[in-house]
């Protein structure tokens, strides 16, 4: 007896050529393309939680918003992230979240996530490059210029 089962199918597409992709080469730079990418009308309203995929020459393959949450945050489930991270062939990873209140200050909570997600990581040989915190004005946080990666 044939029993129904659903077809799985995970994509990932890019068609723009990595000659073309934006090269990170300081927290700057991936803000820069974290901003450019980010709805002006609701970084301050809500919180969102994405991730810039780079390649092994630090080059972006592509960002994607993991979560969207309320004012005060926004929850990440993990197993979410690493099938994009995995799907993709992420070398490194920059973890991005913003601020609505415009308070550039890593909480317990930021720092918490941080590390479990780092863990989790160097299972597929995955590095956290940085973790950057965008406020509603332009400005940023980023875990590693201040040193508090793990």
């Amino acid at each position: 007896m044939m029993h129904a089962i659903n077809e799985i199918e995970v994509t990932y597409r890019h068609e723009i050529p990595a000659t073309f992709w934006k090269k990170i080469s300081t927290s700057g730079d991936a803000a820069d393309v974290l901003y450019s990418h980010w709805n002006p009308n609701t970084i301050g309203l809500n919180e969102c939680f994405k991730v810039l995929l780079l390649n092994n020459a630090h080059k972006v393959k592509g960002i994607y918003q993991i979560s969207q949450g309320g004012i005060t945050g926004t929850l990440i489930d993990i197993r979410i992230l690493f099938a994009v991270i995995l799907k993709t062939l992420a070398v490194s990873v920059i973890l991005c979240h913003n601020h609505p209140s415009g308070v550039l200050k890593a909480s317990a909570a930021d720092k918490e996530i941080t590390k479990k997600i780092q863990e989790a990581a160097k299972l597929f040989d995955v590095k956290v490059l940085d973790h950057i915190i965008l406020a509603p004005d332009g400005t940023y946080y980023s875990f590693s210029d201040s040193g508090i990666l793990f």
